[in-house]
């Protein structure tokens, strides 16, 4: 017998494939994962392991830790700034820190995004494509390449895009960058 975050997991990935309108067969085509296995994953009869989880959020086009938390039991609505994970690239400075993380019951994300000058990061496809982004400048000056267009922003402007293709993050040798990302 599985445990409830199992149970929950089962079910949401039944809602995920039923919300496409995937049958068994379409998604196990899709994803790499037999048919059997799936149809065990969504009735609760197996746990998945993290390399089917892996399948499945592929063929979702979904962040494995967006599908983990959809099946957490509630989310804290104050995020306080010590509970905030932040990640640095040790090869360009890049800072990234998660101000709203993943939740269950909310569609949208919000991260902050510090660029060094003379820092250029290329993207060439998105992890989910169609995602809608709001990129808010706070400060500094970035060119900002979505599917070959450039789009030079400074503090204050907004750029809101469909993400569908390759992304170019680049700021120039005299600034950096300082952003809000919001993902929805």
């Amino acid at each position: 017998m599985l445990d409830d975050l199992s149970n929950r997991l089962a079910n949401r990935l039944n809602e995920l494939r039923l919300m496409r309108g995937w049958s068994l067969d379409q998604l196990a085509e899709r994803s790499s994962v037999s048919r059997a296995t799936l149809s065990r994953l969504e009735k609760g009869g197996v746990s998945p392991t993290a390399e089917t989880l892996g399948r499945l959020c592929a063929a979702y086009g979904l962040p494995m830790s967006r599908l983990l938390m959809m099946v957490e039991d509630s989310f804290a609505p104050r995020v306080p700034l010590e509970r905030q994970p932040e990640w640095r690239d040790p090869e360009t400075g890049f800072t990234r820190r998660s101000v709203s993380p993943p939740a269950t019951g909310l569609s949208g994300e919000v991260m902050e995004g510090h660029l060094p000058s003379s820092t250029v990061i290329t993207y060439d496809a998105p992890p989910k494509p169609g995602q809608e982004h709001h990129l808010i400048m706070l400060d500094g000056a970035l060119t900002l390449t979505v599917d070959g267009v450039a789009h030079d922003l400074t503090a204050g402007d907004c750029l809101r895009y469909h993400l569908s293709g390759s992304t170019r993050f680049e700021t120039s040798t005299k600034r950096g960058a300082r952003y809000l990302l919001v993902l929805i």
